[in-house]
């Protein structure tokens, strides 16, 4: 081998490593951002069916959600990160809407109260966010309508 060819390979695997490491940098946070919104995933349909299993005057009761929101919806890092928001009107006439947000810390706060809740239809939105690498902020939500009914 010339010193030219020797230069030229050396310029060239210059230019392909930095490559290889950017790339795998990508994918690395692009992973991450798909665990974490497979997680928020997870919790609002955890936090979803915790809510759809109360007993109706349980699930209509504003101090009783709000206590049960003090917890993360299930025992992952992601859950205990993210911001939550429940939201609960009468269904299919709302008069009013009752909504909680859990922050981050645990914190769970009264935003509103609706006037009456209803006696036979609930519906139940929940919603979760979070801040992805280059703080963009990212969210999954759901919502079910909660019948007081029987279990069988």
């Amino acid at each position: 081998m010339t010193l030219p060819e020797v230069l030229v390979a050396l310029l060239l695997l210059g230019l392909f490593l930095p490559s290889v490491f950017a790339i795998n940098g990508v994918c690395l946070r692009l992973v991450s951002a798909t665990k974490e919104s497979t997680a928020a995933l997870q919790g609002v349909h955890d936090r979803c069916e915790t809510l759809r299993n109360l007993a109706f005057t349980d699930l209509t009761s504003s101090s009783y959600v709000q206590n049960l929101m003090v917890a993360p919806p299930n025992a992952s890092d992601f859950c205990k990160n993210a911001t939550e928001i429940v939201t609960m009107s009468a269904y299919p006439v709302a008069t009013g809407v009752t909504q909680f947000t859990r922050s981050p810390n645990g914190s769970v706060t009264t935003n509103s109260v609706a006037a009456s809740l209803g006696s036979t239809l609930v519906q139940v939105t929940i919603s979760t966010s979070w801040s992805t690498f280059g703080g963009r902020t990212r969210s999954e939500e759901t919502t079910t309508i909660v019948s007081n009914g029987t279990k069988k």
